[in-house]
């Protein structure tokens, strides 16, 4: 056995170093599995350690799969004995044998999302406290935040500032209660508890750190403060941990990641020995170029110098298109080219920064014959929000569609729970009619209260409205009405989460679809377009398994690769976000976000930027986003997809100045102004500016000669 064939200079310091603390930053596609593995064997096969004296850590079941599978070739045994898993298996594995110091028993039940939102609604109900108030999802959002800090309702109780705060504390300590009184943890329990009680018990601790005398932690930049005070606990003793991971892909700072931890490891560890790879395996010379052109702007980063010994590869195309649709059919149409010369559909990913922007995406690939598949999520047309308006819709368009009316007759909840439905049914039967049919006959019903008649004559009265509306608007009309006063779209808003504000883009995305297809169609109904979404909803032409291009938002792209790499909506609002506009610290990582989309491709990458899209406001004016403008001239090359015959016109990229609203610019004759409007990109970014003297004016930034002299946060 070779424990270090195919292993450069630093790889090999990296798998031998036993010196103590060690932190290897891994740029992206330098091997840090390989890496990882090699040394999980060095230390059994080589150093004599002890299979279950090494803990290995990763932060998805798939890595944690691909490891041992790596360690197992290398071994040619198996990898029995060691603790290797993610954070939460591992935690989850250590409480079977503690759970009692805690309170619970070892055969406890781990509560998933949904068991933990069913649970969270029935403690808000036993506490009185409304939806107005606080939602289970924004409830347990705000728990969840508070154990992955290490926060405990107690700690929470001493800076309770508020009745709402108050109220926070008692929902906290009500939701803990509930949850042992089932023998049952939350996903930040398995993590939070084992930090307090290796923290409370010496014995605990004392057996564990002595145990482990290799830890291993992979994806460091992404470990939150729970995770990383376990690892301090852990390695207390003897100090033996290996972090490898690359601050420039920490792209999880909204779930509780902190970049902190990787970046201030030499100052939790002095004595610590820090090794770089930096040689990468995946990229063409020109995509790690570019990368790091980009990605060297954010300030709160470790210096790294990526390089590679592959081949120049092709430029970055940066393609500026009309509007999604333009979008849409740029993709496809590369994809069919690329195809026919000889790709394989898997080759290609489609990367975006929000769920809801896949809609168009789909859509062009559906009606080209493109096979796709959704990695981390459902398609566009089979999520809940989607599904759920969708029904409306239905019930609109046939009154006797009874599946559409169980589904959405108390969605957003409107007090109609299962006794009024059991009750309306009963008297369907007893009457031989519809269910929808008693709708029109609530008052005979004997056997509804007076709230539950009020509640369902409410709910008649508005599905009567919109079927009044749906006469008279057209169907993208008709899909705001029904967004809006069903009361789904107030509903969201109260919630406030994540992924509320997910579920309200899709909605957009879902009115931006419909206007697409009033625009297209010869025969713009609500039957026809109920038609083709129910074609998407009910044939699942592709199966993941098959040769199929992938679509995922950047996130779920870390750690994959592809020949062929497409970001879509490089404009800013999008990528970057706009939610990240005002903040340093958030636009820093949405750099990170696009740097590890560029760093995906191992031969080539393609960059759509619309100059417009549709949005549940109407037609919005786009510009493109800052980051274009980081990529060097010689790495990339433009295309003008906007207009008709341009799409063969390719040009040298010129980076352009990157202006946008809110900016403050300085002018040779008028001075300093505040751009209050911006539509367009590069040589056709149109201006409006208030200066200082001389007034508002139009410009074409282009010719303008202006300079930023402040940005968002500037």
């Amino acid at each position: 056995m070779d424990l270090f064939r195919d292993l450069n200079p630093p790889q090999r310091e990296a798998v031998t170093y036993l010196g103590g603390p060690l932190l290897v930053l891994a740029g992206a596609g330098s091997g840090k599995t390989r890496v990882l593995a090699h040394r999980i064997a060095y230390l059994v096969a080589a150093v004599s350690v002890a299979p279950y004296e090494v803990l290995a850590v990763t932060f998805t079941n798939k890595a944690a799969g691909e490891m041992a599978e790596r360690v197992r070739g290398l071994l040619g045994t198996g990898t029995s004995g060691i603790w290797m898993g993610t954070f939460h298996s591992i935690c989850a594995r250590m409480l079977r044998y503690e759970a009692k110091r805690y309170g619970i028993m070892p055969d406890f039940t781990i509560y998933d999302e949904q068991d933990q939102h069913l649970l969270m609604k029935r403690v808000l109900m036993d506490l009185g406290v409304s939806d107005n108030r606080l939602t289970p999802s924004s409830a347990l959002q705000r728990v969840s935040k508070a154990k992955s800090n290490l926060i405990s309702s107690d700690e929470l109780d001493k800076t309770a500032s508020s009745p709402f705060d108050r109220k926070l504390v008692e929902v906290y300590r009500a939701y803990d209660a509930a949850l042992r009184a089932n023998n049952a943890l939350d996903f930040d329990d398995l993590i939070a508890i084992p930090v307090r009680l290796l923290s409370s018990y010496g014995d605990m601790l004392e057996r564990y750190a002595q145990r482990f005398k290799h830890i291993l932690i992979d994806e460091y930049q992404d470990t939150n403060k729970a995770q990383y005070e376990l690892v301090k606990l852990l390695c207390s003793h003897h100090r033996n941990v290996c972090a490898v991971g690359d601050d420039d892909q920490s792209i999880y700072r909204w779930r509780g990641a902190n970049i902190g931890n990787i970046l201030n490891f030499e100052h939790d560890f002095p004595d610590a020995r820090i090794i770089r790879l930096e040689q990468s395996y995946r990229s063409t010379k020109t995509i790690v170029a570019a990368s790091q052109a980009v990605i060297k702007n954010n300030r709160k980063r470790k210096p790294k110098g990526l390089w590679t010994e592959n081949d120049i590869g092709n430029k970055l195309l940066i393609a500026m298109v009309a509007d999604e649709q333009g979008e849409g059919g740029f993709i496809a149409d590369t994809i069919a080219s690329l195809t026919a010369s000889g790709h394989a559909y898997a080759d290609f990913v489609v990367l975006y920064r929000t769920n809801a922007q896949s809609r168009a995406l789909e859509d062009t690939l559906r009606r080209q014959a493109i096979p796709y598949v959704i990695v981390g999520g459902l398609k566009f047309y089979e999520r809940k929000e989607i599904k759920d308006i969708v029904a409306y819709l239905k019930l609109i368009a046939n009154p006797r569609d009874s599946v559409s009316l169980l589904r959405i007759i108390n969605v957003p909840n409107r007090g109609i729970g299962d006794v009024t439905i059991d009750r309306l049914k009963e008297f369907a039967s007893e009457a031989g009619i519809s269910l929808c049919d008693t709708l029109s006959r609530i008052d005979e019903i004997g056997t509804l209260t007076t709230a539950q008649r009020q509640s369902l004559h409410r709910f008649a009265i508005m599905i009567e409205e919109m079927r009044s509306k749906s006469s008279q608007a057209s169907v993208p009309d008709l899909v705001s009405f029904v967004a809006e006063r069903s009361g789904y779209l107030d509903h969201l808003k109260r919630q406030g989460t994540v992924e509320a504000i997910s579920r309200m883009e899709n909605i957009e995305e879902l009115v931006a679809g419909a206007y697409e297809f009033a625009e297209r169609s010869d025969e713009p109904t609500l039957g026809r377009f109920l038609e083709e979404v129910s074609l998407v909803m009910d044939i699942d032409l592709w199966d993941d398994r098959r040769d199929a291009v992938s679509l995922m938002t950047l996130h779920n792209a870390k750690g994959l690769e592809f020949p062929v790499v497409f970001i879509a909506g490089a404009e800013e609002g999008l990528l970057p976000h706009h939610t990240s506009l005002q903040d340093e610290d958030e636009l820093e990582e949405e750099r990170r976000l696009f740097y590890v989309g560029l760093t995906r491709a191992k031969r080539q990458v393609f960059i759509t930027m619309a100059i417009g899209r549709r949005t549940f406001h109407g037609w919005m004016a786009r510009n493109g986003s800052r980051f274009l403008a980081e990529i060097p001239g010689e790495f990339a090359e433009f295309v003008d997809h906007t207009l008709e015959g341009s799409r063969s016109e390719t040009n040298g990229w010129e980076p352009e100045l990157v202006i946008t609203r809110g900016m403050k610019v300085k002018h040779p004759d008028w001075g300093i102004g505040r751009v209050m409007a911006c539509e367009g990109y590069g040589k056709h970014l149109r201006l409006i500016v208030r200066f200082e003297r001389g007034g508002t004016k139009r410009l074409l930034a282009h010719y303008a000669d202006l300079e930023v002299v402040e940005d968002y946060y500037g």
